[in-house]
Order: C-alpha cells, then sequence, then structure tokens
C-alpha cells in the first residue's frame, strides 16, 4: 500500500510505503530515484500490524521509481505503484508521482 500526504502549503508530500510482513524474513529496503539508488539508506521497520513500512518526505510534482529489496537479495515491485516502467536489467520499476 503506498499512501500519499501533503504538508499545509504542499512543499513537501509524505509517502508512506507498506508492503506484507511475509515478504522478508529479517530486512526490507526501499531503494529509488529519492536516494540515488542506495541498497542500505533506507530501511523500513515493522509496524504494529507486522507488516514493513517507511514514510519519506518526497518533493510534490515529481515522478520517482523505486523498488523493494527484500533480505539484501530479491528485488520486488509495488503491486499499488502509480505505474512501472522497464529498467536497465530486462525487468520493470515501480514508479509513483507525486502530483499536486
Amino acid at each position: 500500500m503506498i499512501s500519499k500526504a501533503y504538508t499545509p502549503k504542499r512543499t513537501i508530500c509524505k509517502v508512506t510505503f507498506t508492503i506484507p510482513g511475509e515478504w522478508a524474513e529479517e530486512k526490507v529496503n526501499l531503494v529509488g530515484d529519492f536516494n540515488d539508488w542506495d541498497e542500505t539508506s533506507d530501511s523500513m521497520e515493522k509496524n504494529k500490524e507486522g507488516n514493513w513500512e517507511l514514510t519519506l518526505r518526497l518533493k510534490p510534482e515529481t515522478t520517482y521509481k523505486f523498488r523493494y529489496l527484500l533480505d539484501g537479495v530479491t528485488w520486488e515491485n509495488d503491486d499499488n505503484a502509480d505505474n512501472y516502467a522497464p529498467n536497465e536489467f530486462g525487468s520493470d520499476d515501480s514508479v509513483i508521482t507525486t502530483g499536486k
């Protein structure tokens, strides 16, 4: 699940990324354009429901590609992404747009 919320002046879009807890055993990293595809910078945490979750503050009216890195080995897309785009590895990246 992906949810978007904006600050009152709409200068920041708070995007919460949530995936099922059973997708990974030990760790999940959110990797994408917003962190220069750094595989270690944005670690997701388990919430009280047992799902992996992370909220990022992103620039509004911007499109970002991203994927989840599960347990350091498996790449997964988000079922609720706004769109998908091919990448140079022969698969697709998830796409989110922080519209107005």
